[in-house]
């Protein structure tokens, strides 16, 4: 295993350890080495759709990396104790003369992965911290500073032991949620009666065409054709919009790509399209975690269909068939939109937390601060007439 043991104490020796009241932590270099620990724990695994082993796969193979930029996964335990608690994969960035560290995975939620059975006591948030932050301070490839954005404050059934930590601020950004319940039908009358019409007017104008279906893709060589026109429809959407976008790019196309091969016969990867014939109308493509859904991209063939407002059709469409397979929670993911508003989705707070690992650290925050401070009080100050 490409593993690095960090030692706070006095001894030294050449296979060292960190060792803080109630956590010790193991600092893996590769990602490979990480996910093949967490095989054995999948079971009890906690973490959002962006910590899944394809997700983070897909992720780490697809990066470049070098001295400058390097990957480094916090594995946590319980004092003296084999099982893992925990899991947090980091990138760490040289940047101006500091190391920063992140999570990985350029997710729209970050959280560590946990492990901690139901009967467990919770994480205790300050020691959880204290003994990442000495076993990163220690270790020669360690950081200087962590930067966790977008922080949920759950992780399946249990509590984010970093957004409890001091020190964190609300997130710009929100996630978006919609749990209708046991019985969709009921959640489906209880929405603003002109929007439910206007889903049911869609879906009839779009199957008057001969050959129109909604269609869950399982295959892959048929996913990788629905996404690649997918990728097409989205990216044209958006140049007519006049909009930056970046999905487009090879990167993330290969990495999309990949994440459909590993995760889409399994059922992670889940790609839904609205069809007439060989026309792509609409796709969405998602993330499943047990009862929980995420949606991740979506795309429509423009105007020729405009009048079935085939985007909102492929979602309530996906719903309905994800609801009767058991799925509970709907994740419309980060950013604020009308549409996800009609939906009836309910916001979720997100936290942000800039922690220091090293005294560089402690002063960039504090300069930090002192730069938001005197921006706050120059705000307040009214020009004299």
């Amino acid at each position: 295993m490409s593993a690095l043991e960090i030692d706070v104490g006095t001894r030294a020796r050449d296979s060292r350890h960190s060792t803080v009241p109630h956590y010790d932590v193991e600092l893996i270099r590769s990602w490979k080495d990480a996910a093949s620990l967490l095989r054995g724990a999948a079971a009890r695994a906690q973490m959002t759709p962006f910590q899944h082993r394809h997700w983070l796969g897909a992720w780490f193979d697809g990066q470049q990396w070098n001295v400058q930029r390097r990957p480094l996964i916090a594995v946590v335990r319980k004092q003296g104790q084999p099982r893992m608690l925990a899991v947090l994969p980091l990138v760490i960035e040289h940047r101006r003369g500091l190391r920063i560290a992140e999570p990985a995975g350029g997710a729209d939620y970050n959280a560590p992965i946990l492990l901690a059975d139901p009967a467990d006591p919770p994480v205790e948030p300050h020691a959880f911290w204290e003994a990442i932050r000495r076993a990163l301070a220690a270790a020669p490839d360690g950081c200087d500073i962590v930067r966790f954005r977008k922080m949920p404050a759950a992780i399946g059934s249990l509590p984010n032991p970093l957004v409890l930590l001091p020190g964190t601020t609300p997130c710009a950004l929100l996630g978006h949620r919609l749990e209708p319940g046991d019985d969709y039908e009921a959640h489906r009358f209880s929405r603003e009666r002109r929007y439910r019409k206007e889903l049911e007017r869609s879906w009839r104008v779009f199957t008057r065409h001969d050959g129109a279906s909604f269609e869950r893709i399982t295959d892959q060589s048929r996913a990788l054709e629905v996404f690649a026109t997918l990728e097409a429809q989205q990216s044209e959407r958006m140049r007519d919009l006049g909009k930056d976008y970046t999905l487009d790019d090879e990167a993330s196309s290969a990495f999309h790509r990949d994440l459909i091969r590993r995760g889409i016969e399994d059922g992670y990867v889940v790609l839904t399209a609205l069809t007439c014939g060989e026309t792509i109308v609409a796709a969405l493509l998602g993330l499943r975690l047990s009862s929980a859904y995420l949606m991740l991209r979506i795309s429509n063939a423009g105007e020729a269909w405009a009048n079935c407002s085939p985007g909102r059709l492929i979602i309530e469409r996906t719903m309905m068939a994800l609801h009767a397979d058991g799925v509970r929670s709907f994740d419309f993911s980060v950013g604020t939109y009308e549409y996800k508003r009609r939906f009836g989705v309910a916001d979720v707070p997100l936290r942000d937390l800039a922690a220091a690992v090293t005294w560089r650290g402690r002063a960039l925050i504090a300069a930090e601060r002192a730069a938001r401070s005197m921006t706050r009080w120059l705000g307040e100050i009214k020009p004299r007439r």
